[in-house]
């Protein structure tokens, strides 16, 4: 493997309550009144307009052009970071390389200081209190819309992003920031299932409905589906051919209901975002799972382990789940130019690089395709298909923010089948 050595720590109480996990089960809470009306009492309506007005949900047939904060205004160009400043990032725990961090620091003379989270309600939480003076934040596009109306983001000067131009053409004017005014992207994601050969005998990516796998009983009690309610649901809407993974409508949701307590009946499924540890160790020998984790899973093998026994699937016409993380600068920070300078480096080809073969996190650059990664040994060829292409983000379903009521619904549903049906 080129570049950094991908982290390889000790599997604690803490670290499996995975990054992936948090950022999307944090999302709920950002539906809780405690949380919307927080960030609602920080927007002093420069940027959202009538504060009881609808609440705008991005989608890709609904992009959005977020209006220019009034109260935080662009920072000039040409400018360079003070040497000696700090610059304050705040973010979950194992998604930036060391060795970027440490590099940054000493080709620009800035002092890092990385604060890390639990959870997006953690997080939001902090954010929202302005204390802290964070100057970069790693979202979801999930949260971008209410982070945006509280005034909590400072637009992005184009200029000092001059790698954005290594970015996927489709990213560089996404739907959930059209213009790119205050994020850039920073990792993708697709969600399939992975499986151990040596345990599971069926060849699950020639199956006519792969997702079916997970409901067959020949691998009763040595299956798992993650532990985040939106990804695990939108699984089972898949599985029926319904491609609206973010539906709204009471009939889905209790197809939905129907099966995961069939699921949790017949199956007796391990609920859990440990994948890429747990599976490894033999724990269990077919699950759903996140490419990121997938692509992780050779580290945690035990020595003399082939990894060739592992295996991925995702949809070949990309019609499965594919998401994406972003960056943005926080108005309250203290190092603007430092924060876009170092949003400028994530894009850098080198960088990703290495923040890659640390993370197990695809970021959106040309340079990586499955070829490409497999032929540089950050992936075995049997696991290429994890590495999220163009073609599959251009076609791919994301989830969405949902309305509260459906918000609700949901939860309920994941609630009686967390606690045993």
């Amino acid at each position: 493997m080129t570049g950094e050595t991908p982290r390889r720590a000790p599997f604690t109480a803490r670290s499996v309550v995975g990054r992936r996990a948090l950022l999307r089960a944090g999302l709920a809470g950002l539906a809780a009144p405690g949380i919307a009306t927080m960030l609602q009492a920080c927007s002093g309506g420069s940027t959202s307009g009538n504060p009881g007005a609808a609440e705008t949900i991005p989608a890709p047939g609904n992009p959005v052009r977020w209006p220019l904060s009034e109260a935080n205004q662009m920072i000039k160009s040409g400018l360079t970071p003070a040497r000696g400043s700090t610059l304050r990032v705040y973010n979950y725990s194992d998604y930036l390389s060391p060795r970027f961090l440490k590099d940054f620091e000493s080709r620009h003379d800035v002092d890092i200081r990385l604060s890390t989270f639990n959870d997006a309600d953690e997080a939001l939480t902090k954010i929202a209190s302005k204390d802290l003076a964070f100057d970069v934040y790693f979202p979801s596009y999930d949260s971008l819309g209410r982070l945006v109306a509280a005034d909590l983001l400072r637009p992005l000067n184009h200029d000092y992003l001059t790698n954005a131009g290594n970015l996927w053409p489709r990213l560089r004017d996404p739907w959930y920031d059209r213009g790119a005014r205050y994020t850039i992207p920073y990792t993708i994601y697709s969600t399939g299932i992975g499986w151990r050969t040596d345990m599971v005998s069926t060849d699950v990516a020639a199956m006519s409905n792969p997702y079916d796998v997970l409901w067959n009983t020949d691998y009763r009690g040595s299956m798992a589906i993650l532990d985040d309610w939106h990804t695990a649901m939108a699984m089972v809407l898949l599985r029926n051919g319904i491609a609206d993974i973010n539906t709204t409508d009471p009939k889905d949701i209790a197809l939905v209901r129907d099966q995961l307590l069939s699921m949790r009946h017949t199956m007796n499924p391990r609920v859990t975002i440990g994948m890429y540890t747990e599976m490894p160790a033999g724990q269990y020998g077919v699950c759903q799972m996140w490419s990121g984790d997938a692509i992780n899973m050779p580290y945690y093998l035990p020595q003399k382990t082939s990894p060739d026994l592992l295996r991925y699937w995702f949809p070949q016409d990309g019609r499965g789940e594919v998401d994406n993380d972003l960056a943005v600068v926080l108005a309250q920070g203290k190092n603007p130019v430092a924060a876009h300078v170092f949003l400028n480096e994530l894009l850098d080809d080198k960088v990703a690089a290495t923040n890659f073969g640390y993370t197990g996190y695809q970021p959106p650059l040309t340079q990586f395709t499955p070829d490409k990664l497999v032929a540089d040994g950050y992936v075995p060829k049997n696991l290429a298909t994890a590495v999220v292409q163009q073609r599959d983000f251009d076609v791919g379903i994301p989830l969405l923010q949902l309305p509260a009521a459906a918000d609700a619904a949901y939860h309920q549903v994941w609630q009686e089948f967390k606690a045993g049906g």
